[in-house]
């Protein structure tokens, strides 16, 4: 597999973290929760392929199932408790994700991610080198997720204050997406 080719394929990875990101980001963080949500997206998308190469494609798609059931669920939660704080004078999301437990991050990164096991588990069909590919996807992922908040909170600064409501839509949206 070709440079390019393994870029291409972070990039498809990467792109559910961009646009949940943003819906993040909409609501405004700061660059503390911009770096760890950005080093955990980058951690998931390592671990992920690695562990899909070793479990395999069954438990990918068992597992798979069970974190994106809870990764909905969490994204759904945050979006309507960004439109009830869009809605009580427009308060920022700030204070919740300086509350983000290590199982919320936790089923973040792992629902953002899924999709990266069973990558892992054909790359280890294609005599890849492993281990340059996982690292690459994770370093992509990260960037993404990176851009991705940061897009949301330069967008969120542009739209005022009913840009929380905006994210919380759209992370609901995506939270109702993961979930068929």
């Amino acid at each position: 597999m070709s440079l390019l080719t393994l870029i291409a394929l972070a990039a498809a990875l990467g792109t559910d973290a961009f646009s949940l990101c943003v819906g993040v980001g909409l609501a405004g963080v700061n660059r503390r929760q911009i770096i760890l949500i950005s080093v955990v997206v980058l951690l998931f998308h390592i671990f992920m392929p690695l562990a899909g190469w070793f479990v395999g494609e069954i438990a990918g798609s068992l597992i798979g199932r069970a974190a994106a059931v809870l990764g909905s669920a969490l994204l759904i939660y945050l979006g309507i408790g960004m439109i009830r704080g869009s809605l009580k004078n427009g308060r920022s999301l700030d204070s919740s994700l300086n509350g983000f437990s290590l199982k919320s991050l936790v089923l973040l990164g792992a629902s953002v991610s899924m999709d990266a096991l069973s990558v892992g588990f054909t790359l280890g069909t294609q005599q890849v080198n492993l281990l340059l590919a996982a690292g690459v996807i994770g370093l992509v992922a990260g960037l993404m997720t990176a851009c991705g908040l940061v897009f949301g909170r330069f967008l969120g600064n542009r739209v005022g204050e009913r840009a929380q409501l905006l994210g919380g839509l759209i992370l609901i949206g995506i939270g109702i997406k993961l979930l068929f």
